[in-house]
Order: structure tokens, then C-alpha cells, then sequence
């Protein structure tokens, strides 16, 4: 009989989740292509908007992404949908705070002090010039909008039982319908990212950016949707 909280870890076969998870290649390819975009985004930030300390958020955006993908692998699926807002919100504060880094050094000073999606998006909105065309390329409010208030309700418990295949640590393992659920959910997150970056932060950077990043990051649009974004490639 298992006792101790390390006896239960460790009978749970972490490698055959991880293996069962990945035996799908395209569900591989797509996780570690989405986990590829954020590196680029990552670098290119950090080069072209060097020694803004709100490139903190980038680093954290980038970490979300890599434990998300990390825990979809171990099957651990609620705590998957959790990184995955994270990557989404911190995006959504580095595209705010590297232009306001007194409320950057309040954020860090005082605990009361809290920014919202909504008010992050209505700055953009107000005060990020071309950001509503852009957007309206991608559907892009309405669709975080809907991807962030579905995976809120899973991550704060609101949907009882979602999400989660075990009803105790040793039975954690491999769940063919949850693991599509987190993988999608997850790499629309990716692609909601990508979109924000491009119609903010990424579109005002461009010109710092390398030709082969850039045409790593425009892989995939349609040339219409280049053009009104105004994405040069060299």
C-alpha cells in the first residue's frame, strides 16, 4: 500500500503518459511548432526592445508556454489550461507595461494595484494607433474575449469535474478526449498571442526585428492580411 506522497508519485508512469500523449505526430508537430513561434516572439522582443524591464512578462509568457505544453505531456490537464491563461495574461501586460513602467514599478510595489484583459484591451483600443483594423483582421477582441472566459471557468472551478480524468493522484494517465481538449485549447492560446503581438507590441517593433524571424512570424498569413498589417519582410 502507497503511504507517503513520493510512494504515490511515484507509481504514477509519467513516460507512458508522455509517450501516449505524443504518439499522435501531428499533435506533437503542432505543440512543438506553437512553442517554436513563442521562442521566435521571445527572441525578437528581447533584442529589438532590449533592457525594458517589462520584458520580464516576455520571459514568464515564454516559460507559460513551455511548462503548459510540459504538463499536457504528463496528462496533468487543469493544471495545462492554467499555464495557458498565463501565457495569454502576461502577453497582455508586456504589450501594456513596457510603455508604463511607473505602473510597472507600482505592479511590483503595491499588491492592491491590479490591471485588467478588459482595461489592457481598451487602452489598445484608445491609445495603440492601427490597433482596431488590425484586430478586426483577426476577430481578435471577440476571440479572446471567448477563449479567456472559457478557460477561466475551468482553471477558478466553476465546471466541476472538467478537465480532470483521475479521481486521485495515482490514477493521474492519459485521457484521449481531455488531452485533444488541451492541446486545442492550448494552441489557440499560442495563436491568440501571435495575433496580439502582431496587432501591438510586434507590428510597433517590426522594423528591430531579423528578415528570417519575420518571415518565421508572417508564415501562414494571407497576403491581404500581411498588406493591411503592414509587415515587410526584409
Amino acid at each position: 500500500m502507497k503511504t507517503t506522497l513520493p510512494e504515490v508519485l511515484k507509481s504514477v508512469d509519467w513516460c507512458s503518459n508522455i509517450d501516449a500523449t505524443f504518439a499522435d505526430s501531428p499533435t506533437l508537430k503542432k505543440l512543438e511548432n506553437a512553442l517554436f513561434r513563442i521562442a521566435v516572439w521571445s527572441h525578437q522582443l528581447e533584442s529589438a526592445d532590449q533592457d525594458n524591464p517589462a520584458l520580464c512578462f516576455v520571459r514568464e509568457m515564454q516559460l507559460a508556454a513551455q511548462q503548459g505544453a510540459a504538463l499536457i505531456g504528463l496528462c496533468l490537464y487543469k493544471s495545462a489550461a492554467a499555464s495557458a491563461r498565463t501565457l495569454l495574461e502576461t502577453c497582455l501586460y508586456y504589450t501594456y507595461f513596457r510603455t508604463h513602467l511607473e505602473e510597472l514599478s507600482t505592479l511590483i510595489r503595491v499588491e492592491r494595484y491590479y490591471i485588467s484583459k478588459t482595461e489592457i484591451i481598451e487602452y489598445h483600443k484608445l491609445h495603440t494607433i492601427g490597433f482596431i483594423p488590425r484586430q478586426e483582421a483577426f476577430g481578435l477582441i471577440g476571440n479572446i474575449d471567448k477563449w479567456y472566459s472559457k478557460v477561466s471557468a475551468i482553471v477558478h472551478g466553476q465546471i466541476p469535474g472538467a478537465w480532470n480524468d483521475h479521481v486521485a493522484l495515482d490514477k493521474i494517465s492519459f485521457s484521449a478526449a481531455t488531452s485533444k481538449l488541451a492541446v486545442d485549447t492550448f494552441i489557440t492560446c499560442e495563436q491568440l498571442v501571435h495575433e496580439l503581438l502582431l496587432s501591438t507590441t510586434g507590428h510597433q517593433l517590426w522594423a528591430g526585428f531579423a528578415p528570417d524571424a519575420k518571415k518565421e512570424l508572417v508564415k501562414g498569413l494571407p497576403g491581404e492580411k500581411r498588406q493591411l498589417l503592414g509587415l515587410d519582410l526584409k
